[in-house]
Order: structure tokens, then sequence, then C-alpha cells
């Protein structure tokens, strides 16, 4: 593969380069960008405002990206605590941002005497829960599931292999929804690098970052977070193509394979043969994605009515971990695949279900918002950016839907999708479906309870 030297948009243009310190002095002492960050995890966290807010990121996770080169014969270690939260997660990229490996919390055995929170039916309230994972500059094995919880899976090892003349790594970490009250690591503070030079010399601190390069600039292709701005121009303007292309009425979903298939939404292609999970912009294999392309051409609202799957409830700090047909359900809002940028999004906990646990999801720019579009009245907002893409339309969006570590006995999540055109038949009601409105006939149209 051919690298190209680009220094991240966000995550190295703005948190800088090798003499660049993590943190800008100001009046207040605060970071330019905000989000706690160490020698090892050097670059601000990426997230919807006000972090860095690139690759799609959901706005209810935050993203800590490091980026090392192990001295050759030594061994990489990091030891931390399992925060308190719903997801922690490890997954090393390559230089296109495709995954290569993903280690899941459930999956990593914690220290001798100390529980491992994100395991089903254990006490997530244990003050003891340390664990240490293993860094290795090595491939992983081919044909791993994604996607789905793996029954008596356990691996503290995390295949980084290094890319390109530097050898570089990288390696991103991911904590969603943190429990209420806590900071956005869950309370446990960032991952510790222990690196065991070939001399068998131990380094700690900065000492170990010193020795790992971590302040190097990243190897990415250049399309491995967004779409470069002049070919997204080309797909958004297909010859032939209606109006509001690739944007339908009634709505297309799109399960995320391929980068190649990722374009079709604009070209029209459907390539045979795509991966799942490798399409998007660091995507996470944990998850699997669906989303449609909207236009508010066809109406200011749209909304969406679809069922709701059972997943975990960590929010209010509950003290024993729960596994549903998913491990974490969201929606977002984003925008074209040049900006790649989160407006908003909303997870499971966050979305009021009626009896039979169906939601109804009104998705407008704030000046549009219905006012009978809150919890009150049953309904979930999310909003739309004002400058619709970002790009060239500024009607167009992106509607993304996760579906996480799915049950594998659960057959109608995204992970069943194995067909492309079988979405709709796979996934029945738990795929939304969507009709395009104006404000005032969608306060006219949906009751509100009295008081």
């Amino acid at each position: 593969m051919a690298f190209v030297r680009k220094t991240l948009l966000a995550l190295a243009a703005l948190a800088g380069a090798s003499t660049l310190a993590p943190t800008v002095a100001t009046a207040a002492d605060a970071p330019v960008i905000a989000g706690a960050r160490s020698c090892l995890w050097f670059r601000p966290p990426v997230g919807a405002d006000p972090y860095v807010n690139v690759a799609y990121p959901d706005a209810n996770a935050r993203y800590w990206t490091a980026v090392f080169s192990t001295p050759p014969g030594a061994t990489l270690t990091l030891k931390a605590n399992f925060p308190h939260a719903r997801y922690l997660s490890f997954i090393s990229y390559d230089a296109a941002g495709r995954p290569l490996e993903a280690l899941a919390d459930y999956r990593i055995s914690p220290d001798a005497g100390a529980t491992n929170p994100f395991t089903t039916g254990a006490r997530r309230d244990d003050a003891k829960r340390g664990y240490a994972i293993q860094i290795l500059d090595a491939a992983p094995a081919a044909g791993q599931t994604e996607g789905q919880t793996l029954a008596g899976d356990r691996q503290n090892v995390i295949h980084t292999p290094g890319l390109g003349a530097g050898h570089q790594q990288v390696l991103v970490m991911r904590v969603y929804v943190p429990d209420r009250g806590r900071d956005i690591l869950g309370g446990v503070g960032l991952p510790q690098a222990e690196l065991t030079l070939a001399d068998g010399r131990k380094l700690t601190g900065q000492a170990a970052c010193d020795a790992l390069n971590t302040t190097q600039a990243p190897v990415l292709t250049a399309a491995a977070l967004s779409i470069p701005l002049n070919d997204f121009a080309k797909l958004s303007h297909q010859p032939d193509r209606p109006a509001l292309w690739p944007a339908t009425n009634p709505l297309s979903w799109f399960v995320q394979y391929d980068r190649k298939f990722l374009l079709g939404i604009y070209t029209g292609e459907r390539p045979a043969g795509a991966r799942k999970s490798e399409g998007g912009f660091f995507p996470n294999p944990d998850n699997n994605y669906i989303r449609t392309i909207i236009n508010r051409g066809y109406g200011r609202v749209l909304v969406l009515r679809g069922k709701m799957p059972t997943t975990a409830r960590t929010l209010g700090g509950e003290s024993v971990m729960t596994q549903g047909q998913l491990r974490y359900w969201s929606i977002c809002s984003n925008q074209g695949f040049a900006n790649t940028r989160a407006t908003a999004c909303l997870f499971d906990e966050e979305v009021p279900l009626d009896k039979d646990g169906w939601y109804t999801i009104a998705i407008s720019r704030e000046a549009d918002r219905p006012r009978n579009a809150v919890a009150a009245c049953g309904v979930a907002w999310l909003k739309l950016a004002d400058d619709g893409d970002g790009a060239f339309d500024e009607n167009a969006g992106v509607i993304q839907i996760r579906n996480m570590l799915a049950d594998p006995t659960f057959g109608q999540s995204i992970q069943a999708v194995t067909e492309i055109g079988t979405e709709k038949a796979v996934m029945g009601d738990y795929l939304p479906t969507g009709t395009y409105m104006m404000t005032n006939s969608f306060e006219s149209v949906l009751a509100c309870p009295l008081g």
C-alpha cells in the first residue's frame, strides 16, 4: 500500500505535531480543545462538539487515539481500570482508517482479585476493577467475528501491526456513555503505558512515551477521515439523477460495507462481496451501521417510527451489568462524507418508548422543531445541521443507526443482514419507517396527552 504522510485534520493539526504540547497556556490554563489527554494519548479526544468532531463520532462516546512505534524487541503493556460506563474497547487501524482488530471490554480478564464490570451479571460498582493488556506489533488472525457478543472469549492482547517505513501503530480507545455524574473517562483516568525494552529495562510515564515516539504525526491515506472535497463534489453532482439525489422518499437504507459500497450510495453501484464495517471512517467493528441520506426538500421534519431493541441499562449507575438484544443502540444526525461531523445523537436510554417498545423521533433543524417534539409527548427530537451536508447542499443530511454487540440469537439486528437488499426483510420493525412532514402538520397530527 502506498502511504501518504498527512497530519490528521483535527487530531494532529489542532493538537499539534511533536513540538506542540498537549495543552496551551491560557488565562484559565485550559486546553485549546476539550478533553483529557496524556503523553500516550497525546491528541484530544474525538467526539461531538466541543471535542474533535470528525469521522462520524457518536455524541455519547469519546475516542482517544495513540500513535506510536514500539522499539524492536520491546514489550508494551497498558495498565488501567475499567470505567464506569456502558462500553470500552481498544481497536487497531491501518493507514486507510480500516479496523484491524477490536478488543471489547467483556473479553478482557481483570487483574487478580478484581472484577470486569462489563460481563453479564457482574457488579458494576466493584472498587477493584484493574486490568492489563499487551499491545503486539503483529497482524491479527483473519476471519474474526465482528459485532456480536462472543461467549467465553477472553483475550488480554490486541494486535497493532506497524505501518509504513516508521512502523507506526495506531490504537483507538472508546468509552461510551459514562455513568451519570462521572467524567468522560468513566471516573478512572487514561490507561498508562509500561514499556519493557529488549534489555529488560522498564519505562513508564514520559520516558515510555519518548521511547514510543507518541507525538509523531499519523500516516494516513487521503480519505481515511473523510472524502476529499473535490471527490465529494463529483459524487454530489451525479448526471441524470433526481434533484434531491441520493435522498429518496420513501427512505433508502444502506448497511455499511466497504468504501466502494459507501460511495455507491451516490453512484448507484452495489458491489457484491463487500465486507462490513470497512467503508466508514475509523469504524468500530463491534458496531454495525445502517444509514440513509435525507433532504429537507421533501419536508422540514422527518418522522421516524420503529421498534427499539432491548439494551443494557447503565446511565443511572446500575449495580449489575445486564445484556439485552444489543449492548447499545444509537441514532445520529450527521453531515456529508466530506465533513464527517456529528450534529447530534440519541442513545437508547434517551429515547421515550410507548408501551409496546416503539419510538417516534422527529428530525429537523432547531428552527423547524415542532413544539410537541418533546419527551412529555412521547417524542424524541434529533437536530439537523443548519448548513446541511457542510459542503454543497444546505438541505441534505445523513442519518445513521448503530447496533453494538448484538446477541447472536437476536435475528433482527443490523448484524443479521448478510445480503444487500434484504435490510427490511431481516430487520422488520427494528428498521424504522420515515415520513416527511411540515412542522405545523406534525403539530396537528401528533396528539400529546394532557398533563
